[in-house]
């Protein structure tokens, strides 16, 4: 199993934990991981993007040209995210942002309404979170059976209180899809 996974949005969605945390929990899960960020200068508002890639076998490159699964958290990510698909691919959008999605007939594109539940749950914050959920459903690349472990050690101590909300958030996901 090999799953190459582009992830973009824009600054202050989390698209870069976002990416980390699921590399993080794939690694748990004894796969091999690459994480390749990339985002703008802006600290919230700018480009946010991450390439991730989880293997059962050794990784040879980190970058991924055309990947398997795209995640797009916001209207404007949908071109570039769309380009980097491979034919027959799968799209995972956050339909709270995005209301057009790319034009690939070729590709299954899954709705999750990350927003809207995150809200629900209790914090818009943790859209991401509930994009991870559904990513692990759709995907299942990473099954985040150590998400609460990953949490302990990703955030520092004065947030573990966020962690239940996180774990909500993500066993939203998985139910959304």
């Amino acid at each position: 199993m090999k799953e190459k996974t582009y992830i973009a949005g824009f600054g202050g969605q989390g698209v870069i934990s976002l990416g980390q945390m699921w590399v993080y929990c794939g690694m748990k899960e004894g796969k091999h991981v690459t994480f390749y960020p990339f985002y703008g200068a802006e600290k919230r508002g700018g480009v946010a993007r991450a390439s991730v890639i989880v293997s059962d076998a050794e990784i040879s490159s980190p970058v991924v040209i055309k990947a398997d699964s795209v995640v797009i958290m916001d209207q404007d990510s949908v071109r570039f995210a769309s380009d980097a698909l491979s034919p027959g691919g799968t799209v995972i959008v956050n339909s709270s942002l995005v209301k057009v999605d790319p034009d690939r007939p070729d590709a299954k594109i899954i709705h999750v309404p990350c927003n809207e539940i995150a809200e629900k749950i209790g914090d818009v914050r943790i859209a991401n979170m509930v994009m991870m959920g559904a990513m692990s459903a759709v995907t299942g690349a990473v099954k985040l059976d150590s998400f609460a472990e990953v949490l302990k050690d990703f955030f520092p101590p004065s947030k573990h209180h966020l962690i239940p909300l996180n774990i909500a958030a993500v066993e939203a996901g998985k139910k959304a899809v």
